[in-house]
């Protein structure tokens, strides 16, 4: 063999160790386990309460120990907490924050769960957290009557909406409270411009209705290039919408609802806000797309438990069973499936730890294939936890809330009617 021949043999075979060692270190790593001592502990608690159905958990313990880290914010900033009902739409759910965060202040969100709520809770301040339809303004006060009507604060966002909105108080006689939603940076709509505010504001007034105050959401905060700044620029909107109510003759800030914030940037507002009025509502229970920097202190306390319905030790693929084996070979963490009770959920399995939704199956909603490594032995009719990712999107979606308490399920909390 000629030293040009030994040379090409030599890079050819060195070329194949470089890619099979390339291959092996792409190679998805193998994971997996069983669950841990709490998720065993809820497991063993759900079979023992007879709860082999998709259910919804919530942690009393770690809720508790939510509203408590919550409210010691709060009361070091002096800063009166709006609890958002749309976000935890159980009444004893709901009733288990007021109480714990001392608060009779509801944001709401449509005229459904308003009529639902009234009756509950008479005397909460009740601001609500979107401008709705005139439509739903006199639904409410053709169900729940004018006096009640009247008590709300309701958001309007335009111009137009103002004026249908103070036509429909004149033709009810009543003389509504009104809050002002203002762009502070999020670009959802709301007034831009402090002048048309204040001629909104001295309209309201010699109209008869009551100017409420202002509302100023900011969620994307802490998803800008530079939290700090965009927090710094929602703050000065904000403190140019209140000149401008000022100039048109409302500068009693204390007369004024001045809400602002939310799960995600209630603990910048705070170290330091325009703000008398700041909401929560999702961070009580921590979803998974609330995992900020800002509430690391909080713990997650919903989780989705179902059971398997079914399991494979050498889950095939349909059609092209032959190539399963490769497939197991390459990412390890495909060979074991589980077929789940229900599924297709805004959530993300979390235990067993690491089980992931089958990228060829795709998402399902009826039977949804997890899959795992042989590290994960599940039998049928042992549990899968999942985190959801929100809350207002789930809760009301899988009927009573199973409350872990104690080692126990120790109650069974039924949620609102379902409402958008």
């Amino acid at each position: 063999m000629s030293g040009f021949d030994r040379r090409a043999l030599l890079l050819s075979g060195g070329a194949l160790a470089l890619g099979t060692l390339g291959l092996l270190t792409a190679r998805p790593a193998m994971e997996g386990g069983m669950h841990d001592p709490y998720f065993a502990g809820i497991s063993a608690a759900l079979k023992r309460a007879g709860l082999m159905r998709p259910v919804l958990v919530i942690d009393r313990a770690r809720l508790g120990a939510n509203i408590a880290a919550i409210r010691k914010s709060v009361d070091a900033a002096g800063l009166p907490l709006r609890v958002v009902a749309k976000s935890l739409p159980s009444p004893a759910l709901l009733g288990e924050v007021m109480a714990g965060m001392g608060s009779q202040r509801l944001m709401v969100f449509s005229a459904e769960m308003l009529i639902q709520l009234a009756p509950l809770h008479p005397a909460a301040d009740l601001l609500m957290g979107k401008p709705l339809p005139v439509s739903e303004f006199l639904r409410v006060a053709g169900h729940a009557g004018g006096d009640f009507a009247a008590r709300v604060q309701w958001l309007v966002d335009t111009p137009l909406r103002l004026n249908q909105y103070l036509d429909a108080a004149r033709t009810l006689g009543i003389a509504p409270r009104l809050n002002f939603e203002i762009d502070v940076g999020l670009h959802r709509g709301g007034f831009t411009d402090p002048a048309a505010l204040a001629e909104a504001a001295r309209l309201t007034r010699d109209s008869g209705a009551a100017v409420s105050g202002l509302m100023g959401y900011d969620p994307h905060v802490p998803k800008m290039p530079s939290p700090d700044k965009a927090h710094a620029a929602a703050q000065k909107a904000y403190k140019e919408a209140l000149a401008a109510l000022a100039g048109a003759g409302f500068a009693d800030r204390a007369a004024l609802t001045l809400n602002s914030a939310g799960s995600p940037t209630f603990r910048r507002h705070c170290a330091g806000t325009v703000a008398n009025d700041v909401s929560v509502g999702t961070a009580f229970v921590k979803p998974g797309d609330f995992d900020y920097p800002d509430l690391d202190d909080l713990a997650p306390a919903a989780f989705i438990a179902t059971p398997v319905i079914k399991a494979s030790t050498d889950q095939q693929l349909p059609g092209v069973e032959a190539l399963s084996d490769a497939m197991h070979w390459w990412d390890r963490n495909t060979q074991r499936g589980f077929f789940i009770h229900g599924g297709h959920w805004l959530a993300k399995p979390v235990s067993p730890p690491g089980l992931e939704y089958s990228k060829l199956f795709g998402r399902s909603s009826n039977q949804e294939l997890l899959t795992g490594s042989a590290r994960i032995d599940l039998k049928p009719d042992d549990h899968v936890f999942l985190r959801p990712d929100q809350s207002e999107a789930l809760f009301l979606q899988f009927g009573d809330i199973a409350v872990y308490d104690g080692g126990e399920i120790a109650a069974m909390w039924p949620t609102l009617p379902i409402s958008a």
